[in-house]
């Protein structure tokens, strides 16, 4: 389920703008996860490169990271662990196309958290991997 700030202003951007509604820049979804830490944590301080690098490359105690179909450079091309199916680069400096849909951004998160987490996603982890990603360079290597 969308957390409620971004779904709200999803919904409400359908209703004035359809074709505006799902366009969006990685700095607007960054943006809205703020916002939710925010509410979530008062404490919040902003998001963190280092720590989404962390989190991206960390098998949380399961058997994959984000890392183990986007690789360890996200923004070279990626391959699923189990099936095998080509991931296009997963950093915006590869695609530039990435994190500018948000209900492709929610859609994608839920499903590969739960997969690598067992669990959803908060909005500081997902403000922190996007911080890492946003930060990568085209032919970055590290």
């Amino acid at each position: 389920m969308l957390e409620r700030p971004i779904a709200g202003a999803l919904a409400l951007a359908a209703v004035l703008c359809p074709s505006a509604a799902l366009a969006a820049t990685p700095e607007d979804i960054a943006r809205g996860y703020a916002e939710q830490a925010k509410q979530a944590a008062s404490q919040f301080s902003g998001f963190s490169g280092a720590r989404g690098k962390a989190f991206f490359e960390s098998r949380h105690g399961g058997e994959w990271s984000c890392a183990s179909c986007h690789t360890v450079n996200p923004v070279d091309p990626g391959r699923h662990a189990k099936t095998g199916k080509p991931i296009a680069p997963l950093a915006p400096a590869g695609d530039a196309e990435r994190f500018t849909r948000l209900d492709k951004v929610e859609k994608w998160f839920r499903r590969n958290c739960s997969d690598v987490l067992d669990r959803a996603c908060t909005a500081q982890e997902k403000g922190d991997i996007l911080a890492y990603l946003m930060a990568l360079s085209q032919g970055a290597r590290r």
